[in-house]
């Protein structure tokens, strides 16, 4: 699973059988050498020809999601489309090859985001999907005026069956997550669809799994333990369930390691409100969907054969109460709150006003282009006394160089500066903390918390506000320090990232240690 290395003696024999594969360095960490093709049959290369791309409507780790419309029949579409150069490891490229044989591979199904077509050129890999434009699982939710159990269960039933049809075509999901799930569009009666089978994987009955992927709230026991198999869906399922039916995680902590902990003890809090008023056998499912032995819990069949789910008339459709829906609003808007601070840090810093930038980039942009290419890059730092590897320069200029064209402007160059300046990221977590502290008081204050946030608040969202301050102010002050904004955004770190691109090792021990402590705890 997740070895993209081939043996030294059958190199030229894998070749023959297979055209696509390439000759990579799998070092930890190294930057790989595209030069062969990405994706096994695309539809073309050229993707122009069938598609026009319009405004951009979302970016991740690897690429940007643009609104795209068929020229011939004038249908819009999302385009996710990836930076090849962005892909610097056997296991980026192997990601999205997956991803894609997996979408072709599942069936047609009203809760599954359909693939239309996939376009691969030199320089970029282009996946079209069905578009959806009715937000956010949680965003809906709150919107409504009267939330109830019952609602919740339609949610949930939507959820595994999508779970039942991946387990079914031999596909491990590993990433069910809140924001992993759309609505098709705005209308009442819009379909529930799962968008994102980037972190997917093929398995055979049996098989074991040791990768650490997936977003720590909704990660199993087992996921941490390195020995997993399809199950982990259904908890990650039950999470979900967990949080629609009181509006917080059921596994939380201020450090992703005390969030691990939380997941490896399995203590279920079904004390506190609004659980008095569930229903019997909500909590029932909840359990067996969180019960931590995974040979225990219910498998996607038994979930969707549970009375809870089978027999709809009779969950009550009864409001869980506003508190409720104001602890699922503030849990959506803290995820959004740590993206717009990661919006500063990733935008407005690299604009900072850093010493010598703006004439070194003039003086290297010899053509008056508005770019450099790696040469004027390696040349201007010689003159400029601050010669820097060909190696290490290749990894920083392919790093830095977004848009995948194979130069630097100037916001680019900027990021590469920085990074050879040194700047760290606690230095990076102080200058957007300073965004947010408008007044420069040395605190972020509630009217500061209502002003960053105002683009995602409703009229209604005093009671969001405070709460979210309530979390992250943990010394009670009424306001939040550098520490405290710290700490929140260091706690639930993307975990993916963590096992592939950072250190193993410090994974590997922050697993051995859970499993240890979760022994002498029993």
């Amino acid at each position: 699973m997740g070895n993209c290395c081939a043996s030294p003696g059958s190199e030229k024999e894998k070749k023959k059988e297979n055209p696509y594969l390439i000759d990579y360095n799998v070092l930890h960490g190294s930057v790989s050498r595209n030069r062969g093709p990405v994706l096994k049959d695309p539809t073309g290369r050229d993707i122009s020809l069938k598609y026009e791309l319009g405004r951009e409507m979302g970016r991740g780790e690897f690429g940007v999601t643009y609104m795209c419309t068929e020229k011939s029949t004038n249908e819009k579409y999302a385009c996710k489309s990836i930076a090849k150069k962005k892909l610097r490891t056997a296991v980026d490229i192997e990601d999205v090859r997956r991803e894609v044989q997996i979408m072709k591979r599942l069936p047609k199904h009203p809760n599954i985001v359909s693939l239309k077509d996939t376009f691969e050129d030199e320089n970029a890999v282009h996946i079209v999907m069905e578009l959806c434009e009715g937000g956010e699982l949680f965003d809906r939710i709150v919107s409504r005026g009267h939330y109830t159990e019952r609602a919740a269960a339609g949610v949930m039933r939507t959820i595994v069956e999508v779970v039942q049809i991946c387990h079914k075509h031999g596909v491990m999901h590993r990433d069910l997550k809140p924001e992993n799930f759309l609505f098709a569009n705005k209308k009442e009666a819009a379909p529930l669809k799962t968008i994102d089978f980037g972190l997917s994987v093929d398995f055979k009955h049996g098989e074991r799994f040791s990768e650490i992927v997936g977003s720590p709230y909704y990660m199993a026991p087992e996921v941490l333990k390195r020995n997993y198999g399809p199950e982990i869906d259904i908890w990650s399922a039950g999470v979900i369930l967990y949080i629609l039916l009181c509006g917080i995680p059921p596994f939380w902590a201020e450090t992703e390691q005390g969030v691990a902990q939380a997941i490896i003890r399995a203590v279920v809090d079904f004390k506190r409100d609004p659980w008095p008023k569930v229903s019997d056998k909500a909590i029932e499912l909840v359990k067996k969907m969180l019960d931590p032995d995974p040979k225990k819990r219910l498998t996607a069949q038994e979930v969707l054969d549970h009375p809870w789910l089978q027999d709809a008339k009779s969950v009550p459709n009864v409001s869980l109460g506003e508190s409720v829906k104001a602890r699922l609003k503030q849990f959506s808007m803290m995820n959004k709150l740590k993206k717009k601070a990661l919006q500063v840090m990733a935008e407005h810093l690299s604009m900072e006003e850093v010493a010598g930038i703006k004439e070194a980039f003039k003086t290297m942009d010899i053509n008056n282009r508005g770019q450099i290419n790696l040469d004027e890059l390696r040349s201007g730092l010689q003159k400029l006394g601050q010669p820097v590897p060909d190696s290490d320069l290749q990894i920083l200029m392919e790093a830095a160089d977004l848009d995948g064209d194979g130069t630097l402007n100037y916001a680019e160059f900027v990021a590469v500066s920085i990074h050879i300046k040194k700047i760290t990221n606690e230095e990076h977590l102080h200058k957007a903390y300073a965004f947010f502290d408008q007044n420069q008081s040395g605190y972020i204050e509630i009217e500061e918390l209502r002003n960053a946030l105002a683009d995602e608040l409703s009229t209604n969202s005093e009671e969001v506000i405070n709460a979210i301050m309530h979390d992250v102010d943990t010394d009670k002050d009424g306001r939040i320090s550098y520490e405290e904004f710290a700490a929140m955004m260091k706690a639930g770190t993307d975990w993916r990232k963590a096992s592939r691109q950072y250190s193993r090792e410090r994974f590997n021990t922050l697993s051995l240690k859970l499993m240890r402590d979760g022994k002498d705890g029993q």
